[in-house]
This record gives C-alpha cells, structure tokens and sequence, in this order.
C-alpha cells in the first residue's frame, strides 16, 4: 500500500464515526420526542445501514465503489445536521430521511472497508485510537453535540474531496 490517503483516509472515517457517535446519539434524544421515537430512528438506521451492506455487496464490479462519494455525502449529512435549529414541530420528518441516508452511506461504507487489504490493521488501530480520542473529549467542555458534528462532516466532505483528486490523479498517471 504505496499510498498514504488510501491507507488512512478509511481510518480516519472509522475512528471519526465511533467518536462522534456519543454526540450523535445526545442530538438525535434531543430532537427524538419521546424515547420509543428515539428507538425507531435508531431502527430505521439499523434497517438502512443493512441495505447499504446489501447494496455494496450485490455489485458486480467493487473495485469501482464511489467511496470519495460516500465519504462527502456523510460530510453532508453532520454538517446538515449541525445546521438544524431543534425548534420546529416537522423535526422529526426531517431527521428520518437523514437517518435513512446516513445509515445507507455507513452501511456501504462498512462494506467496502471490510474489503480493504489495511481492515485488520485498521481494526486494531481504531480501537487504540477511539480510547484515546474519548479520553480526550472527555476533558473538552461541550457547548453543544451539533459543533462536533459540524466539524466531523466538514472532516468527511474534506476526506471525499482528496480521495476524490487522489483517484484522478492516478487515473491520468
């Protein structure tokens, strides 16, 4: 593995996601009404990141997976979710496409990872990696879930975009 995007950018993805999950769940309870609501969007993003699995697995051709894609449609997907004002009553009609889109994108992204030669490095190094970030955070005074969503997206749509120059690069090379 010559090059380092490709050998950390999945990392980073793996790592980011596990650390913004705690966030994640603290905004989704806020915006959920009542836990059973809260129950249901978590199953429909289970439900979503199953189809997303399915749809990766089903191709024919993975080699060509659009992963820069995934990458910026979950960036876009927290710093949408960073944007949204928790005041209006159709919330939670808004939050169950997004939790079906970002389970679908997780979902296939997990596919894909699980297909990449630096999976089992990228395993044990994830779990070092998370334990030190949440021991960090856990120092950090929070102002709110939403700016550490925010900021992962960017992180992501930044992760898309160099992966997604990286791979014209090599295409002309």
């Amino acid at each position: 593995m010559n090059n380092k995007s490709e050998r950390y950018i999945p990392l980073v993805v793996t790592v980011g996601q596990v650390a913004i999950f705690p966030y994640y769940i603290i905004w989704l309870k806020e915006v959920s009404l009542t836990f059973t609501l809260f129950a249901w969007f978590f199953a429909i993003f289970s439900f979503a990141a199953a189809w997303g699995y399915r749809i990766f697995q089903s191709k024919k051709n993975k080699h060509n997976s659009y992963i820069s894609f995934i990458y910026a449609g979950m960036g876009c997907v927290y710093i949408l979710i960073g944007c949204i004002k928790s005041s209006f009553e159709s919330l939670p009609y808004v939050v169950l496409p997004l939790q079906v889109i970002l389970g679908l994108l997780q979902g296939y992204f997990r596919a894909w990872h699980v297909t990449q030669k630096t999976y089992h490095l990228h395993t044990v190094h994830h779990y070092l990696i998370v334990g030190f970030m949440m021991i960090g955070f856990s120092f950090v005074k929070i102002i709110s879930p939403v700016v550490f969503i925010t900021i992962f997206g960017f992180l992501l749509c930044m992760c898309g975009f160099w992966d997604f120059i990286r791979k014209k690069k090599a295409e002309f090379i």
